[in-house]
């Protein structure tokens, strides 16, 4: 008899993650996390996204103690500064302005908690943008409306024309959720993408 899993629940309202969790064919549901993304003082990229994909997860599993709990945070880095999300034109054109020509580190943190047990990592893609024209920018931004992410390049869209080469172990990554390592961990778990993925309809 084989033994169903623990439900599955991504703690994140990011469309992008949940198209990305979506190629497993695995069932689950959604949960806003509602945790303060505030930075602490003098804290790293990489430690943010990290610390915020753990607190992400352990706020739902606090409210879902009998399920496994996705917890996720995407930090942008250019020479150790943070990159934010623009929120606006202006700022979008003044980030994709600086990024021009140079190298990006993008930091990819995930958390999964199951009761006790949590597993986690930090998985990076260093992105090497092309010398970009300001038309370049403009008409960029104009189709893609990068404004909700980091670093004001969306990778899943027009925003992979920006790029000269990326460096990652997943690709993936880039956009918000690691699969390679997220299936590591979920299988840690007891759910194998594999053994439990739906067949297609």
């Amino acid at each position: 008899m084989t033994v169903s899993p623990p439900p599955l629940i991504l703690a994140s309202t990011s469309a992008y993650r949940r198209e990305l969790l979506e190629r497993l064919r695995i069932s689950f549901s959604v949960v806003a996390p509602e945790v303060d993304e505030t930075p602490l003082p003098h804290e790293l990229p990489g430690q943010l996204a990290l610390r915020l994909a753990i607190e992400k997860a352990r706020a739902v599993a606090a409210r879902h103690p009998d399920s496994i709990v996705i917890g996720a945070d995407q930090a942008a880095c250019l020479h150790d500064k943070p990159l934010g999300k623009p929120g606006n034109i202006i700022t979008a054109r003044q980030q994709l302005r600086q990024l021009s020509g140079q190298s990006v580190v993008f930091h990819s943190a995930m958390a999964v908690i199951l009761g006790p047990d949590i597993a986690h990592a930090d998985i990076t893609t260093t992105c090497v943008f092309r010398t970009l024209s300001d038309a370049a920018i403009d008409r960029y931004i104009a189709i893609d409306q990068p404004f909700d992410t980091a670093g004001s390049a969306k990778a899943e869209c027009l925003g992979i024309a920006l790029m000269q080469s990326m460096h990652s172990s997943d690709p993936t990554a880039i956009i918000g959720l690691p699969l390679i390592e997220l299936t590591r961990m979920l299988t840690h778990f007891g759910l194998d993408p594999l053994l439990h993925a739906q067949t297609p309809k």
